[in-house]
Formats: C-alpha cells, structure tokens, sequence
C-alpha cells in the first residue's frame, strides 16, 4: 500500500531525514518497521509567513517495494550502423536530442565549436583573468553551452511541452543528485555540471554515436527545398569537413550570431523575436535573506548571524509595468543567483557581456541577478535597415559601447565592466565608490545612462523605484549595477511547423533550443530537442 501525505515543516525538522519518517509514521499511526519506507517526492520552502516553512511531500510505502527512482537515461541501444543525423551544437538541446535519437534507432553526430568541457576551462580563466575573449569557446560556446558554467538552474514553466521529469531522471542517471527530483526550484550547479555533460557525451558515445568538437559550421548543403547537411570547419587543422544525414537538428543556442547572418545569407527564413536587455544587479546575499526570511535588520536584534544552517540562500523575483514613450514595457528580473557570482560572457573581442552564476553549495556572500527591460519595436528602428536581425544589431551596440567605456579606462581590461549604486543609478549620480563585487574581472565606476539607451535606463529607474518598496533595501547604495546584461534570450526565431518541428520552409532542417526561439533555459531546452529528434525520426527514419 502507498500512502501520500503533506508535513509542514521547521526547516531544521525538514533537514533531517529521520524527523520526516517519525512525523510520517506518528500521522498515519504505523509502526517503526522496516517494512514502512518513507520517501520525499517534493518539498518547497514557503516564506511568507513570519515563521518560514518547508512544505514536503511524502510517499509512505507499507510492505511494498518503492518506484523506481530513476527510470531513463540508464541504458541505450548501439546505433554505430544505423542512418545518421547531424546535431549542430552540445548544449542541453543537441545533448538530449542526440540521446534521443539514439534511443530512437539513429546515430547522432554532435558538432561543436567550442572545446570539451576540461579544455573549456583554460579560455574561461583567460577571459576572467587576462580578459582575452576566445570567440569560439567561452561562457557561451563549448561543451553543455551556456548552463555548464552558468549556473545549471532547472527549473520550468515548460511543464506542457514535454516530461520535466524525464529529463531530471536522465541527468540524476548521469551524476546529477537525486535531490534535483524533490526540490520546486532544482539546481544542480556549475561545479557539478560539467561531469554531468560529461557522463551524457561518454553515453553518446558508447552507444555509437559522434561527437567533434573545435568544429565550427560555415555553411549548409541545400538543395532546393531541403538541406542535405552541412559544411564545417574543423578549427584543430583548419580542414573543411562536409556532414550529410536524414536532417539536422539547429541547436547553436542564442549567442550564435554567425549562424543568423548565415541563414539570411542562404535565404533560410528567420524573423524578429521579443527579447530584454539590461544589467545585473548585486547585493550582499545576507541583505536578501533578511527580507525573505524576515530576520531581524540587524546582528544585535538577532541571537544567530544570517539565515542560519538549514535555509538555502533566499531567492527573488519582481516584476513591474512601466511605460516610457507612451509605450508599456516589462522590467523584470531574471536568472537570479542566490549565494553566486557575476561572469563575464561575452563572445567576440570588443564586446562585453555579463551573466551570473552559483556553485552547488550557493554559498557566495553575493546574490545577484539580471534586472531587464523588454524591448519594444519602436526600440529597434534604428536598426531597422538590419531586418530581422535589428535586435541583434541593438545588442551588439550596447555590448561594443560598454567594452569602448573598459578599454577608455585601461586598455589592458577589455572586460572589467561598468557599475554604478543602484540609489546613485535612480538618482543620476556617479558612484565615488563601487561595493565589493563577486565580478572578476573588475569594475569601473561609470553612469550607466551612458552605456544603456534611454529606452532601458529610465525604465529601469522607475522599476527600481517600485522594487525598492516589495524588497525592503533593495533600492539601495548597498547594492549596484553591473553591465551589460544583454543575452537574456535570443532576438531571433527560426520559425517552424508548429506540430513536426520542421523549418517551415526548408525541409529536413530542425530549428531548435533557445537559439532558435523556442525554449528558455536547460530544462526546456533539452525538451525541446528531445521533440525535435521524436519529429525528425517520425518524418525521416522510415
């Protein structure tokens, strides 16, 4: 028998595993057998009461054995003789579709220009401490694409899309922890992730599929109405190498840039697609814990320092309507990084990009997060004459600005990035003085109304303002802006056949992930080229 039941927890009694089993047990009145297991299934923490709570959920199984834990991603089929489909790109797109083809009967071929996840490494430290930017393998390009080193947030709205679930299980069946299955908010980390993405390229690999990195496509095999493949280059040698199959699944993710121009160049269609752009924004992780979790104001008031042993670093979210040249627009904040640090990512010498990250443990002093504003159509008229490529085109001109603004400063840090204080920033004051940053790289003290454009400086001003009065202190000198946030998703969509996936132009080509417009982090990305692969081999692999 299996009994389901709902605790409300102190966070200490849901720390302890033994607790939740003896409150288990005391509720449906069974005994302390060993024929009474007492599983979680999920567990969320609800802080809006003064007294903060850990909800879980548990399932009590009473002489039966539990379900399985983990039911995918155990074991694949070998595919080295079967047809072959061309995967170009290894983030959680192109990983789950090409595991997905494999269980499907067709042999993946993963391109990649970026390195491996253990050679990635080096260009990140050159970025960091040399500020020299390698524009095929940084934060954004390389093995497992941007979420390796970016945190490795799984939670999602996509829940109708696809199985959430499945896709947990498949990365806990590559080392991820089990505790990714139980959390509302799953996240596995940056220190961690990478042996995950390792463990997934070793299974395709065994089961007999290819993957090639420092292999950079430049061009794709059309023949008429359909693409046969494409052509690559592989940056080892500088050989050009040509790939053909069944279809190939696009999952080049939303930094791509030179696969946007190329697909307008091959009069592949592609259109404008909504997007944000702004900073990140930092505090003092202790400053966001206090207000989510009502801790009194200051050390004195209090007979413990900070959240104590059993909370996480505490998260937000906050969103507001303004309106600037009689339009209304969106400023949120986005990837909020609880307990992590700021990276810079950006993905060709001149630019400078930012994003944020937290390690497993989230246990930095600093939480940080995007703080962006939609940009509209009227925003984008400047750049109109770029056509579907116009917010691109905005992008790369902020991005260019802020890196001319570190290279005026010292010429030898392309990469240390603009801030301001936040109250300096609504106030239109240059700081004297920048706060401790989590940023490697460097800050340098700028106003940030002269690096944003008008159409995201003031409406970031007035969201600031509405924030400071949900989040007591968040509208403060105590925390600043860091620039530029501008890679919140890709400014472009790769329109396809709402029901096969499919181009819906070019036959055979498969659109897919983030940079194509259709998902917006790991989870839903790895779905959607799950979907991608399912619709390729229900159209192709007959």
């Amino acid at each position: 028998m299996i009994h389901q039941l709902s605790l409300a927890l102190t966070p200490e009694q849901a720390f302890d595993d033994a607790t939740i089993r003896a409150e288990a047990l005391r509720q449906l009145r069974l005994p302390n057998t060993p024929d009474v297991i007492v599983r979680r299934k999920r567990q969320s923490i609800d802080a809006r009461g003064r007294q903060v709570r850990v909800h879980v959920d548990a399932d009590v199984f009473v002489n039966e054995a539990p379900t399985p834990l983990v039911r995918h991603g155990l074991a694949y089929p070998n595919v080295s003789s079967a047809r072959q489909a061309i995967v170009v790109g290894s983030g959680p797109a192109g990983l789950f579709a090409a595991l997905r083809l494999i269980e499907l009967g067709i042999k993946p071929i993963v391109l990649e220009r970026g390195s491996d996840v253990r050679a990635r490494r080096r260009d990140l430290a050159a970025i960091n401490k040399d500020h020299v930017v390698n524009p095929e393998s940084n934060y954004c390009f390389g093995e497992g694409g941007a979420g390796t080193y970016s945190d490795g947030k799984l939670y999602t709205r996509s829940t109708k899309r696809g199985d959430v679930r499945r896709i947990l299980e498949i990365l806990v069946a590559h080392g991820a922890t089990d505790q990714i299955l139980v959390d509302a908010h799953p996240h596995i980390g940056t220190n961690k992730l990478p042996s995950v993405v390792t463990a997934l390229r070793e299974s395709i690999i065994r089961a007999g599929g290819e993957v090639h990195f420092d292999t950079k496509v430049t061009d794709l095999t059309l023949s008429g109405n359909q693409i046969r493949g494409v052509v690559a280059q592989r940056l080892t040698d500088n050989q050009t190498v040509d790939y053909t199959g069944l279809g190939v699944i696009l999952a080049t993710g939303h930094s791509a840039r030179d696969i946007f121009y190329l697909l307008q160049k091959r009069n592949v269609l592609i259109e404008a697609k909504p997007f944000a752009m702004g900073v990140r924004i930092e505090h003092q992780q202790s400053l966001i814990d206090a207000q989510q979790y009502h801790l009194p104001a200051t050390a004195k008031d209090r007979p413990f320092v900070g959240r104590g042993d059993y909370l996480p670093a505490a998260s937000y979210s906050l969103v507001t309507q303004t309106k600037f040249g009689g339009v209304e627009r969106g400023v949120f904040s986005f990837c909020m990084c609880p307990g992590g640090f700021i990276v810079p990512s950006a993905t060709a010498p001149g630019e400078l990009v930012v994003n944020g990250m937290s390690p497993s443990r989230r246990d930095s002093k600093y939480a940080n997060s995007g703080l962006v504003v939609a940009i509209t159509d009227s925003d984008l008229k400047p750049y109109a004459h770029h056509g579907p490529l116009a917010g691109l085109a905005l992008q790369q001109a902020v991005e260019q600005r802020a890196c001319q603004i570190a290279l005026a400063a010292d010429p030898a840090r392309s990469q240390a990035a603009p801030a301001q204080r936040v109250l300096d920033f609504v106030n239109s004051k240059l700081s004297p003085t920048l706060l401790p940053t989590s940023y490697q790289p460097g800050l340098i003290s700028t106003d940030m109304a002269n690096v944003l454009p008008d159409h995201i400086a003031q409406p970031l001003r007035a969201g600031l303002r509405d924030f400071g009065r949900k989040l007591r202190g968040y509208l403060s000198n105590e925390g600043q802006l860091i620039g530029i946030e501008s890679r919140t998703s890709s400014p472009v969509r790769i329109p396809r056949d709402r029901e096969t996936c499919e181009h819906v132009q070019t036959r055979r080509l498969f659109p897919c992930g983030e940079g194509a417009g259709y998902a917006g982090g790991i989870v839903s990305a790895a779905i959607d080229g799950e979907r991608c692969a399912e619709e390729l081999a229900k159209l192709y692999n007959q």
